[in-house]
């Protein structure tokens, strides 16, 4: 199953430009190489540009992996529940907020990329145990609708894209 098998009613449209980032893998393998390249890219940014931030109110690129580990946690939760056919609607969360309170800043690098790595396994395993029934499930996430299968995608092209703007960016 690859992104190319949604339809348009298991996402919020705000999400097809992280869908077309996710590449053209399966949800397993696309999580697995992912996160392993991701891992390589963020272990490679210099001890000096970890706090540093392109402009005035951006995040440093420690808040950015926590916004990643926080933002993959909310979204799998949710395809977690929406895959077990819970009904709850799932309010949207406020990035900016989590990141004001979230002290990355104060954190190792090793700390946050053994979280973000935790966070990962807990994901691969999660997703590898939904059968095509559980992923196809939709459900409601900031009113609109959401599927597991979406959520792996999102994921994957969340990531993409935070690591270009990085290269872009910070780099």
């Amino acid at each position: 199953m690859t992104k190319d098998d949604l339809s348009n009613n298991e996402f919020n449209p705000y999400y097809q430009t992280y869908i077309q980032k996710a590449g053209s893998l399966t949800i397993n393998e696309g999580l697995k190489e992912n996160g392993d390249t991701t891992i390589a890219f963020l272990e490679s940014i210099p001890e000096d540009k970890l706090e540093y931030r392109y402009e005035e109110g951006k995040w440093t690129v420690k808040e950015i992996i926590q916004h990643l580990i926080d933002t993959e946690r909310i979204f799998t939760y949710r395809a977690l529940c929406i895959a077990r056919k819970d009904k709850t609607l799932f309010p949207g969360y406020d990035q900016d907020e989590y990141v004001v309170t979230c002290e990355a800043n104060n954190r190792s690098m090793y700390s946050l990329m053994n979280e973000y790595k935790a966070v990962r396994l807990a994901s691969i395993i999660l997703f590898e145990s939904m059968s095509d029934e559980m992923l196809r499930q939709i459900g409601t996430a900031s009113n609109s609708s959401l599927s597991p299968r979406a959520v792996a995608f999102i994921t994957i092209g969340h990531e993409n894209h935070h690591c270009e703007v990085i290269k872009e960016r910070y780099l």
